[in-house]
């Protein structure tokens, strides 16, 4: 058994520089390698989520500025359909004022047509009451110029 252990020990011993080689090669791999490699991992990292920061931030910026713009616009449609409304608002009462200028107008004329008639019919009374006397003297002369024509007969 002292055999297979002084075997052992043979064996252990000529390890040592495999293991020292290991052992250097594993630092020398981290610091050469892995450590580099780290660092270029965490400045991805960082610029990756520097880049997600700012879009988020631009989407947000984008979103405030659409709010702003709809509620401008809303407000410009608001302010054009009062513009119209009024304007509407407008032309109606013009519309009314001219409708009732054109009534009082027509009213005017018929008015003046009416004392027009009863002036010319009250001419035409007195006419006709005139000339009726004058046609019934004639029609009495006529007559009684037949009968005193027509008994000689």
């Amino acid at each position: 058994m002292e055999q297979t252990l002084q075997a052992l020990l043979g064996l252990m011993v000529k390890a040592i520089p495999t293991m020292l080689f290991f052992v250097f090669l594993y630092y020398y791999f981290k610091v050469m390698l892995f450590g580099p490699l780290a660092k270029v991992l965490k400045e991805r990292e960082a610029l990756t989520a520097g880049a997600r920061k700012g879009a988020e931030a631009s989407l947000e910026d984008a979103a405030r500025k659409q709010a702003d713009y709809e509620v401008k616009f809303n407000a410009a449609r608001a302010e054009v359909y009062k513009g119209q409304e009024e304007m509407r608002r407008k032309w109606l009462e013009d519309q009314s004022n001219a409708v009732a200028a054109a009534k009082a107008g027509a009213d005017q004329k018929v008015q003046a047509a009416k004392t027009q008639i009863v002036s010319d019919a009250a001419a035409a009374r007195e006419n006709l009451t005139t000339t009726a006397g004058a046609l019934a003297d004639n029609i009495a002369g006529v007559v009684l110029a037949r009968r005193t024509d027509g008994s000689a007969a």
